[in-house]
């Protein structure tokens, strides 16, 4: 019962994202619903900060909120650094990406998760309308009862 209703806490986190993209060759494991919904609060609350935020700027840097889903500052640094440096290569316009979506979870063991993320935003590049996407995954861990991003590989 309790893997069903994980499941199913997991299948409506990820509805709309079509079929899995994360690397599910290693297996992931079933958690609680609270545990999938915990996080899942937690990575809404972070990536929907992201939205129309310019990534060049002091304001979003110093965003205390923002730094608030990080174990450390130092944490907090990699991860803005490696996330400005994406957002620049994608060519998004101001590096500013307009949709944030979170598309699919990936618990690797009870404490672990993998979450796949797409950046959407305007081309940069002079007369090129249209948009531009970028598609990374983020590893969230759960220490002291709460979720940390954790920056680095997945």
């Amino acid at each position: 019962m309790r893997r069903a209703a994980a499941l199913l806490a997991l299948a409506l986190a990820t509805a709309c994202a079509g079929p899995p993209v994360l690397d599910a060759s290693h297996g992931g494991v079933a958690v609680a619903p609270e545990v999938a919904l915990a996080l899942r609060h937690r990575v809404d609350g972070f990536y929907l900060r992201l939205a129309h935020r310019r990534f060049d700027t002091l304001e979003t840097y110093n965003d205390f909120i923002m730094r608030d889903h990080f174990a450390s500052l130092d944490l907090f640094f990699d991860y803005y650094a490696d996330l400005a440096e994406d957002l620049l290569a994608a060519r998004f316009d101001r590096s500013r990406p307009t949709e944030v979506f979170v598309l699919e979870f990936l618990f690797e063991d009870l404490n672990t998760a993998q979450v796949l993320v797409r950046f959407v935003g305007d081309d940069g590049r002079p007369l090129r309308p249209g948009s531009v996407e970028l598609v990374r995954t983020d590893r969230w861990e759960f220490v002291d009862g709460t979720w940390w991003l954790r920056p680095g590989k997945v």
